[in-house]
């Protein structure tokens, strides 16, 4: 066929180009600076804590679980292993190594070798100040693509301990009533799905140079 020769490298660069657009982050590409609040998709909660401590275990700042969707205490900042890893707009890779720091307290989500209080689990708390913690505040975002998506569902794997951030029921009572406990666990499952929800966004941006602004 005349010309025929031609055809196959320009349908070749158009499927080179086809994937490689595929590895771009989209709008909707979660990135480092934002901040949100992560809902629980098997219990429907969101991802809480709040300047009340732990009456065992380690006596740190309490993380748990809410069914209210305008708690101000729900809010948590994408924020990088160290300092300068995570830059402003930069989208979140499936596999990353991040840390979420607690907006209202300025403590990083934290898991140790300490019994949960109701499970038995592995306690989750908030832990350091002014987003300063240590090592034990560092958790993997686990997703199927190649950057973390908001409409993804996700999980977080503890990069000290190996588990995985979850929610399986059990409610507290006084002070906390009604409010779910957040635990480690050691398997991947249905309880350790959480979803970007409610925030500020920032713009995706494949150039680190560029700092968007809120």
């Amino acid at each position: 066929m005349p010309g025929g020769r031609h055809l196959f490298p320009l349908v070749l660069l158009t499927l080179l180009r086809g994937l490689c657009h595929g590895r771009e982050p989209s709008p909707g590409a979660v990135t480092c600076g934002s901040v949100l609040k992560l809902l629980n998709t098997r219990h429907s909660v969101r991802l809480h804590s709040h300047e009340v401590k732990y009456g065992s275990g380690s006596g740190q700042q309490s993380v748990t679980g809410v069914e209210a969707s305008d708690d101000a205490n729900s809010y948590w900042r994408i924020r990088g292993k160290s300092d300068g890893s995570c830059q402003r707009g930069t989208p979140v890779k499936c596999g990353q190594a991040i840390r979420l720091t607690h907006v209202n307290t300025g403590k990083n989500l934290h898991t140790h070798h300490f019994p949960s209080p109701l499970s038995n689990n592995q306690e989750v708390s908030a832990f350091g100040d002014d987003g300063k913690g240590d090592d034990l505040d560092i958790w993997i975002v686990q997703c199927s693509g190649t950057y973390w998506e908001r409409d993804d569902a996700v999980r977080f794997k503890h990069v000290g301990t190996e588990v995985f951030l979850s929610i399986t029921g059990e409610q507290y009572g006084h002070p906390i009533r009604g409010q779910r406990e957040v635990h480690g666990m050691p398997a991947a499952n249905h309880h350790n799905y959480w979803k970007a929800m409610e925030g500020v966004f920032i713009k995706p941006s494949m150039d680190p140079a560029k700092h968007d602004e809120l």
